[in-house]
């Protein structure tokens, strides 16, 4: 039997998928349709053009409050009840059984839920009123008491998630299973960047002194099924905060010009015969990448910040990789028309020992988050930055394990839970909701995680109705089919 030999060329083409053949020749795409095509979806507007102003065309839907964001999240969910949540009523209750008729036989954890006891558990830190607004705060919030008159204080959060990844999930991207583009890859597929040489999504971590051991994973600021580059860049500690983003030893800056050029013209190429918008994405994260080896280090050099600055947000604020360190980047990233910022901070899942670890956890991260508050105040952003503070749940009035006069665990609480809001958009000084003397269910105004995304986008010019992308034949949406704005704090 004689073997048929085929040339390259037709190997090739019985090689080329059914999407790519009907791309390129069925349809008769051509580059000039492929171009629309990418501008429909999102890739050209706000991947490929040169502007530096890029997003979607018909975005913002209407005057925005807030031109950027910056998330401070707190992940591990910080205990609403030693924090912001006052219930002086409580210490009559030291101890005593969790009454039916407040738990309602709702769900518990599996850390607790075999406990033969739900005692009560007073926080034993004092609170006190701040400011004209006369908001109600912990001791171990001093620096926050100090702004509270610019803050919007929530304080009927709830979720339906109650363990920490679904939970986070569920807060940046609307869905408790991974996979769904998170909220800062919308706000930058919609409103895209106003600096050309840095991302519009930029992410930075940081651990606190008692240790986090709830893992953050890439996918919660990755770009789920839109297009890649508008995934979170994550800026790491050290002398090289974006991996891979130093030339290698040898490798002159004209040698890597030219060398992406050449690549560039081979992925031009290759989107001109296969249609994929992806290899466009790559392009323009290649020469992002080129961009931010000269904004990056000007970026992260402190040098030039005054003393009295750094001194604002504490003694952490030297230290690459900390919280206090972190939020002046912030601020920087801010000032230099980066869209969508998020910090997160790790620790707060205490389960045992919470009055010793909260109180580390808070001289970590109230005194920066305060001066923040205070540095875009100063210099004239915050009236047009939303900042968020806050985590993915809140914890328990019960005791997790035994509870002493001076100790106590919380678990998991998805049913209310407190955050902060500043700045764009936001009615400074108020509360908003309220919780029952066992800060165990919402008594008025419940805010749910869709409620306050939709709000969030609103402040940022955007109906979160109409923020849409359609994958498998549906419409996709960061609040899903869900969400009511809280008029009351806008």
């Amino acid at each position: 039997m004689k073997h048929m030999k085929i040339d390259a060329r037709t190997e090739h083409y019985l090689l080329m998928t059914r999407r790519h053949f009907f791309s390129r020749f069925g349809l008769g795409i051509g580059t000039a349709a492929l171009a629309t095509l990418l501008q429909e979806n999102g890739y050209l507007a706000a991947s490929f053009q040169g502007n530096a102003k890029t997003g979607l065309p018909d975005l913002p839907h209407f005057k925005p409050k807030a031109k950027r964001v910056i998330y401070l999240f707190q992940a591990g969910g910080p205990s609403q009840l030693d924090l912001f949540d006052s219930k002086p009523l409580l210490e009559k209750q030291r101890g005593q059984n969790l009454p039916e008729s407040i738990r309602k036989g709702q769900r518990l954890t599996g850390m607790t839920a075999h406990q033969s006891s739900l005692p009560t558990a007073p926080s034993i830190y004092k609170f006190a009123q701040y400011g004209q607004s006369g908001a109600w705060l912990s001791e171990l919030l001093p620096h926050t008491a100090g702004v509270a008159d610019h803050l919007t204080f929530i304080k009927s959060m709830h979720t339906e998630q109650i363990n920490h990844d679904p939970a986070i999930t569920f807060s940046l991207t609307g869905f408790q299973l991974a996979g769904r583009p998170s909220f800062g890859s919308w706000v930058a597929y919609g409103l895209g960047s106003e600096n050309r040489d840095l991302p519009a999504f930029i992410v930075m971590i940081s651990v606190g002194r008692t240790g986090g051991d709830q893992p953050l994973y890439d996918r919660l600021w990755g770009a789920g099924f839109l297009p890649s580059s508008f995934q979170g860049v994550k800026f790491h500690n050290g002398t090289d905060p974006v991996l891979y983003l130093s030339n290698p030893p040898g490798i002159e800056k004209q040698v890597r010009r030219h060398f992406l050029d050449d690549l560039g013209e081979l992925n031009r190429i290759n989107a001109r015969e296969f249609g994929d918008p992806e290899i466009l994405s790559r392009i323009a994260q290649y020469e992002m990448a080129y961009r931010m080896q000269s904004s990056v280090p000007e970026l992260t050099d402190l040098s030039k910040e005054s003393e009295k600055t750094l001194e604002r947000y504490g003694p952490d604020a030297r230290k690459p990789g900390t919280f206090a360190f972190n939020c002046i980047l912030a601020r920087r990233l801010a000032e230099r028309g980066v869209r969508f910022i998020q910090l997160f901070h790790r620790g707060w899942d205490q389960h045992g020992d919470l009055p010793r670890n909260i109180k580390i956890q808070c001289q970590d991260t109230d005194q920066p988050s305060a001066a923040l508050i205070l540095d875009l105040q100063d210099r004239g952003l915050l009236e047009d930055t939303l900042v968020i503070w806050g985590g993915e749940f809140g914890r328990t009035v019960y005791s997790q394990g035994k509870l002493t006069a001076d100790n106590y665990g919380r678990d998991h609480h998805p049913r209310c839970f407190t955050i902060w809001l500043a700045g764009g958009g936001i009615k400074p000084g108020i509360s908003f909701g309220g919780t029952d003397d066992f800060s165990y269910n919402i008594t008025n105004d419940p805010v749910h995680v869709h409620d306050l995304n939709a709000t969030l986008l609103h402040c940022l010019g955007i109906d979160h109705k109409k923020l849409i992308y359609k994958y498998q034949g549906r419409d996709f949406r960061l609040t899903d089919v869900h969400g009511d704005l809280v008029k009351e704090i806008l």
